[in-house]
């Protein structure tokens, strides 16, 4: 009879996985890093790591507050995002409509989806934010193999202190299944204070219309909220945090691109001269045309 700790994932998937994987060289990679002393060093003494993060997720104890969770999570994910991992984060990419230069990953793991940002857009400023410094350890140690210059910082992405409008795009990959509804609305709050007028986010992850049809898939990978995401809709959550042109893209029918474009504001001089009969494109970016910003057409 099955143990309450004798889970799905321990008696089927991690058999399967572990023949899938080379588990020595995933060893002799967890023995290369001193995982406390890296951890430290990027972890933000500031950042109050909230209770529904604390718990198993993968099957794993801890969760993601622990150094295994970073050396096996990409092996792990590899085989959990058919038909090919690339390409369901390459729909994200895909999916940009803006020519960004400040982008924040929100929950970016071990900075996979971070990293093809970064390759697509160069000259982009990337920001990858994590609620775990052992997968920013992990983040860090690819960005520096691929010779990627990418920030990375240790947050909370539902309170990251960035300031408004600092970014012209946003983006969570393969969060929002693991965090509860409210989390969700908050990260995307934040998200939408943190774009410039115009500016888009982008939510890569599993198919809430999949997810209902087929509820038994709910119960494999020790998701703790997944249910909750199953049911909800990252639409509707877009709408209510003031995204505008709001839309979810099917991915290989298991996975989903949600897009939102944050409204231009036009100033009070404009909104006068329109009552007025006349149009004025004017937009009220708070001042941030030097920032050069091309979501406004600057380049310079």
């Amino acid at each position: 009879m099955a143990t309450a700790q004798d889970t799905i994932w321990e008696r089927f998937l991690s058999p399967v996985v572990r023949f899938l994987i080379d588990e020595e060289k995933l060893q002799r990679y967890a023995l290369s890093i001193d995982w406390e002393k890296e951890g430290d060093r990027i972890r933000s003494a500031d950042v109050t790591i909230p209770a529904y993060y604390k718990q198993n997720f993968h099957g794993i104890k801890g969760g993601y507050l622990n150094s295994s969770a970073a050396v096996s999570y990409d092996p792990i994910t590899e085989y959990a995002l058919p038909p090919n991992e690339t390409w369901v984060r390459q729909a994200l990419i895909d999916a940009v409509k803006v020519q960004p230069r400040r982008i924040l990953d929100l929950g970016c793991g071990t900075g996979s989806t971070t990293l093809m940002l970064k390759q697509a857009f160069p000259q982009a400023e990337v920001i990858g934010l994590d609620l775990s410094p052992y997968m920013l350890v992990r983040a860090e140690d690819k960005a520096r193999t691929a010779n990627l210059n990418i920030i990375w910082r240790h947050g909370n992405a539902a309170q990251t202190h960035f300031p408004d409008a600092s970014f012209d795009l946003v983006t969570a990959s393969l969060l929002f299944h693991e965090t509860p509804s409210a989390v969700t609305q908050a990260i995307l709050q934040e998200s939408f204070r943190l774009l410039v007028a115009g500016g888009q986010v982008l939510i890569l992850d599993g198919s809430q219309k999949t997810l209902r049809q087929l509820d038994w898939l709910n119960n494999i990978f020790e998701e703790p909220y997944i249910h909750e995401y199953a049911a909800d809709s990252v639409d509707a959550r877009l709408g209510a945090a003031g995204f505008q042109g709001v839309r979810t893209d099917d991915v290989w029918w298991i996975h989903q691109v949600s897009s939102g474009i944050k409204p231009t504001l036009i100033t009070g001089s404009a909104m006068q001269a329109t009552s007025q009969g006349s149009i004025d494109s004017t937009i009220d970016n708070n001042n941030l045309e030097g920032l050069g910003s091309p979501v406004f057409g600057i380049t310079a």
